[in-house]
């Protein structure tokens, strides 16, 4: 194995900061782009794809607080009160309302519509109902409301999507606002490909950019539907021509059309996945993808001065001035429990916070029905500008944390993660920027560039 050195500070005359983003899901591809656009140098560091393309393709804020939530952005003041270890507490609406604005402009309306101060109830692969706020324009229809007469219609080679299941539940499903719709189920047959009988929705989606193949699919779903009804379709409706795709086979079908995002990897979060990635790279962020951060370097001042990015057969060591940690909790492998019960962070060897009042020998209790693990709640502290802490002070004067690495939060049940991805990548770069004068500078007149 060899090891590169390559001096990447703004030590250069007239260089612009560096910064290193570790992680490309939805809190590192945001805080890259975000800092790109104020003029910084960035390299992104990620082992994998990022966890956008599992997600739904949608952006929770906040579903959950513990009753369900109608209005996410009015309510996460109240919640970060009462929850004082939350990550909102250090977060504040403000920059969740900032991130959000900012994720849904880098994506487009292609790809995410709705209001932020509003959640909106959706079905899920299973027939629940799902409050979320933003979401792609082909699940719109299928927001749930009282006298929704709605049909679901599955593909036999689609093994993981089961119409009769979501229409049942939604069935005996009293909504929200105390109304119901009502639901039946309809199962066709359709190869994406030539005798291909266990397909995957990628498969599926790929088929229908071809035009052929979409018009053929709609015309034989057409004849299902009757007069009045909502169609729910697996998510699949087109990866690469999506809009045309979701337009046509709408126009064929001649009645409101929505997807349901099944088991990941899901297409809607592909499609997301794909736009913010080419946002980053059209921006000249050092996108270097399959790479690990393995080992690092922390300097006499308080700072730390550079990572090892490795990948097969080489290392290479990579200085910056300021350093962003969003590679995820435990299920990126960021975060690991280990054989002895300790819990670990696997990429800066920071010190984790657990929750209040439990040790380590307590993360995992054997009430699997009941509240959510301990667990699940473990993490790295943060201050105000979401810079590491441990006993309230800097671990490193210039490592700052964005995303689910950040203790404190139950992401999945409270439907939090995109809000809290948002404002913690919006509250760090914010903090970068202003700790690191010359970007105003060098974002008018680019200098010494690198990228």
């Amino acid at each position: 194995m060899t090891a590169t050195a390559i001096t990447t500070t703004a030590s250069w005359a007239g260089a612009q900061p560096h910064v290193v983003v570790i992680g490309a899901g939805i809190a590192g591809l945001t805080a890259a782009l975000r800092l790109r656009r104020a003029g910084a140098r960035v390299t992104q560091i990620t082992k994998g794809l990022g966890g956008i393309q599992l997600g739904q393709g949608s952006i929770d804020i906040l579903g959950y607080a513990p009753e369900r939530v109608e209005r996410p952005l009015d309510a996460i003041e109240a919640f970060a009160a009462a929850n004082p270890e939350h990550p909102y507490a250090r977060i504040g609406v403000d920059a969740v309302r900032a991130g959000v604005d900012f994720l849904r402009e880098a994506a487009g309306e292609d790809l995410l519509v709705g209001d932020p101060e509003r959640n909106v109830n959706l079905p899920t692969a299973v027939g629940a109902v799902r409050p979320t706020a933003l979401v792609t324009p082909t699940m719109t229809a299928g927001e749930l409301h009282d006298g929704l007469k709605l049909v679901i219609i599955g593909v036999a080679q689609l093994k993981d999507f089961h119409p009769m299941l979501i229409a049942q539940n939604l069935e005996r499903t009293t909504l929200p606002d105390g109304g119901k719709v009502s639901a039946r189920a309809v199962m066709t047959d359709f190869e994406p490909r030539q005798n291909e009988y266990d397909a995957t929705g990628l498969t599926f989606a790929r088929a229908l950019d071809d035009p052929k193949t979409r018009r053929t699919f709609a015309e034989g779903i057409k004849g299902f539907v009757n007069e009045g009804e909502t169609v729910g379709l697996p998510a699949i409706l087109g990866e690469e021509d999506h809009k045309a795709a979701f337009a046509e086979i709408s126009q064929i079908i001649g009645a409101p059309v929505f997807e349901i995002p099944a088991l990941p990897p899901c297409v809607p979060g592909m499609r997301l996945n794909e736009a913010l990635v080419k946002a980053v790279k059209d921006a000249r962020v050092e996108f270097i993808l399959g790479t690990k951060v393995t080992g690092f370097t922390a300097g006499p001042d308080g700072r730390l001065a550079s990572v090892t990015a490795s990948t097969a057969g080489h290392r290479r060591e990579i200085a910056a001035d300021a350093f962003v940690l969003a590679a995820g909790g435990f299920e990126s492998g960021a975060l690991k429990l280990d054989s002895h019960g300790h819990v670990l962070d696997t990429v800066l060897g920071l010190p984790l916070t657990l929750p209040e009042g439990v040790d380590e020998d307590h993360l995992v209790t054997d009430k699997y029905w009941g509240v959510a693990q301990p667990l699940f709640k473990v993490g790295v502290a943060v201050d105000d500008s979401m810079k590491v802490v441990a006993d309230g002070k800097p671990v490193y004067d210039n490592v700052y944390a964005a995303g689910g690495v950040i203790a404190g939060a139950t992401r999945w049940q409270e439907k939090s993660g995109e809000g809290i991805a948002l404002g913690s990548a919006v509250k760090a770069t914010d903090a970068i920027l202003a700790s690191l004068p010359v970007v105003a500078a060098s974002a008018a007149s680019p200098t010494a560039e690198r990228n």
